[in-house]
């Protein structure tokens, strides 16, 4: 099958499995290039490992520490007629890495929110590393959950908080303004947001993992935040998505508190920069304010992506000689260099200028946005005939 990109309304119906490989592989040489990371960790379980955060903290971790993974995912196979996702391909290519590279890993498919899939996925954990796991990532990243014990099937809204919201978003693959309004999130909207990206899976991971004693002492776990900027708190940090982040971060105490009584261990939330994943994407006000974003920061030399920031979360903010760097809230804090007062502050400038088609290209790299996208889903990689034939 020759494979293209179909997308509409920002998001992308297709992968392609050569450009994944491809982009899995660049990311393991980008750590390949770095020093080597002194750690404890020896085993790692990844939950939600086939993307974005997850699958960087995998890599960071088997080729910077030369830990053993772990990786759970919940991602679609193809068929006849439909490519799989991009999390299949990236999951399929990590292992065969790996494995080329003598490294331990498995990947196993399942829904990390089922109590039986926990139970499943433990005992499978206790045969693949033969002893206790010492750091935990959690990192999954979907829209839905199902909690057996209720009967109910949760569904994450992504909408403002107490108000309407109308404001400026683009179409990145048409370089073209849109005007976005969403309607305010009721509150079964908001609860339900929480219960599906907040902390309370996380806790019951570390719980389940503890009694069936499963961690080392002085065992890590670590979930991803964001907070972002003026610009777009109406529709994240003060909206239903920032409502999940906060319970994920008072979760992270609780966590920190139970694992340093148990075992002398700790749970961080790690606040990242922003970076374009299949979910940014979608979300009103973060396509238009990442691409300005990026500019500048390339502009200064400080432009990270996902490989970038895992490598300088564990090198530097947890592994490095001045011990583990927290901010007054707890947390590890990798949107420094977003947040700087300069950055900003011509990221603001930026946003103010635009104010139809011809200012925004003036104003935002919308270019980099989409070839970043692009990257996700395996298009637009150098070195792939993306006119061949490829096997799905």
């Amino acid at each position: 099958m020759v494979v293209k990109p179909q997308i509409a309304n920002n998001v992308c119906r297709t992968s392609h499995p050569t450009g994944c490989a491809k982009e899995v592989e660049n990311q393991i040489n980008y750590v390949k290039s770095k020093p080597k990371i002194n750690s404890n960790i020896k085993n790692a379980l990844i939950l939600g490992a086939s993307g974005g955060y997850g699958l960087a903290s995998r890599i960071v971790l088997a080729y910077g520490m030369g830990a053993s993974t772990l990786g759970v995912s919940f991602e679609r196979a193809a068929t006849e007629e439909k490519t799989g996702t991009p999390g299949w391909y990236n999951n399929k290519a990590f292992s065969e890495y790996a494995k080329r590279d003598g490294l331990k890993e498995k990947t196993i498919i399942g829904d990390a929110f089922l109590q039986s899939s926990k139970e499943n996925i433990i005992k499978e954990a206790k045969e693949f590393f033969g002893g206790k796991i010492d750091c935990v990532i959690y990192s999954l990243a979907t829209g839905i959950r199902k909690d057996e014990k209720e009967g109910i099937t949760y569904r994450s809204a992504l909408k403002p908080v107490g108000k309407d919201y109308a404001g400026m978003g683009v179409d990145f693959m048409t370089e073209e303004l849109i005007e976005v309004k969403m309607p305010a999130a009721s509150e079964e909207e908001i609860k339900a947001t929480v219960k599906v990206m907040g902390g309370d899976d996380w806790r019951l991971w570390i719980e389940a993992l503890i009694k069936e004693d499963m961690l080392s002492e002085n065992a890590l776990t670590l979930a991803y935040s964001y907070i972002g900027p003026e610009m777009t708190k109406d529709i994240y940090r003060d909206g239903t998505i920032g409502k999940a982040k906060d319970d994920l971060e008072a979760t992270a105490l609780e966590i920190d508190k139970l694992m340093q009584d148990k075992l002398h261990g700790h749970a961080y939330v790690s606040v990242a920069k922003a970076v374009v994943t299949r979910a940014s994407a979608v979300i009103p006000a973060m396509p238009l304010y990442i691409s300005i974003l990026f500019r500048v920061m390339k502009e200064k030399g400080i432009h990270e992506g996902c490989i970038e920031q895992m490598y300088r979360q564990f090198a530097d903010k947890i592994y490095s000689s001045k011990g583990v760097e927290l901010d007054n809230e707890h947390r590890l804090r990798l949107d420094d260099w977003e947040l700087r007062e300069d950055v900003q502050k011509e990221v603001s400038d930026s946003w103010n200028k635009i104010k139809d088609n011809d200012s925004l290209k003036a104003n935002a790299d919308l270019a980099q946005f989409r070839d970043e996208y692009l990257h996700l889903h395996g298009f637009g990689l150098e070195g792939i005939n993306y006119d061949e034939d490829v096997q799905i």
